[in-house]
């Protein structure tokens, strides 16, 4: 499982802190909080991290392009560990 640099912008680019990035079936999305509760359609989606987890670590909602992709690999090694 690949997290690009696009999808740690779209996670930052949520209002709201409780915004999460997820793997579901493989794939790899960003998702309201809201749409984990239930038994709605993300049910059974492992959360990687949330936009507040990401902006702490970050230190900022601004990140220069580096910092986009050192997270975005740090994050896709993380997932990468899971598995084995």
């Amino acid at each position: 499982m690949v997290i690009d640099e696009t999808l740690v912008k779209e996670l930052l680019d949520r209002p709201s802190d409780d915004a999460s990035l997820v793997l579901l079936e493989g794939t790899a999305q960003v998702v309201d909080g809201a749409a984990l509760e239930g038994d709605g359609a993300f049910r059974g989606a492992a959360v990687v991290v949330t936009r507040g987890e990401l902006v702490e670590r970050l230190g900022g909602t601004s990140p220069d392009e580096a910092d986009l992709t050192r997270t975005a690999a740090s994050l896709s090694d993380s997932i990468g560990k899971l598995g084995a």
